[in-house]
């Protein structure tokens, strides 16, 4: 299969390539970002484009994927419900939608977060907003669309894009967490999966991508 990954240059979207390029099922890795992602690898290509509303001119190319994984995303700490949408719902579905029109044959798999608000009425600002992106995304006309919810995550060997303080705190705040902890290379493998043989649920908790790994 061919695989295109949003935010490789963050912790989730970085530890996923690295599961994609080493996995045998995956023959080719397309990395969709605004900056370059400094490595090497048969398997790895790169579009480099200034806004993600651009992909309409890469239709072409795109066409030839199997799936979307979406990892690109940031932190909700010093934004508002405003800015937050539009740095999350408003740069997620638009890309989604011009994807679903390219290739609606694709699966596309977006990384939201454990405690997303579905009800999109919730207290909690991020889960109400990412909440609103999952529903928009699950419209959508793909083969396949899941939205996978992780909570505490490990990297793999190698990454550069984990930031000091998360290796030292996961190992000591995971035993405090009710969701099972999950390795980035499982989370890889369960977005795989899923685009080989789909997922009974759109909406993936940290138990239901584990298991989907295996």
């Amino acid at each position: 299969m061919k695989i295109i990954i949003t935010g490789a240059t963050g912790m989730v979207g970085e530890g996923v390539l690295f599961e994609c390029l080493e996995n045998p099922e995956v023959d080719e890795v397309l990395i969709i970002g605004r900056r370059t992602y400094e490595l090497s690898h048969p398997k790895l290509k790169e579009l480099i484009v200034k806004d993600f509303s651009e992909i309409k001119k890469h239709s072409d190319l795109l066409e030839k994927y199997d799936g979307c994984f979406f990892c690109a995303g940031i932190s909700s700490v010093g934004e508002n419900e405003e800015s937050f949408t539009r740095k999350t719902y408003d740069f997620v579905v638009p890309f989604a939608a011009s994807l679903s029109e390219i290739k609606p044959e694709m699966t596309f798999i977006y990384v939201s977060g454990s405690g997303t608000d579905s009800s999109e009425k919730g207290k909690i600002m991020w889960a109400r907003v990412k909440g609103r992106t999952e529903n928009a995304l699950m419209k959508l006309p793909f083969k396949g669309q899941y939205n996978f919810r992780p909570a505490v995550m490990t990297g793999s060997k190698g990454q550069k894009n984990i930031k000091f303080i998360f290796k030292i705190l996961i190992p000591l705040l995971s035993p405090f967490f009710s969701a099972p902890t999950l390795k980035l290379s499982e989370v890889g493998k369960a977005m795989i999966n899923a685009v080989l043989k789909g997922y009974s649920k759109q909406i993936l908790e940290a138990k239901d991508i584990k298991e989907l790994s295996k």
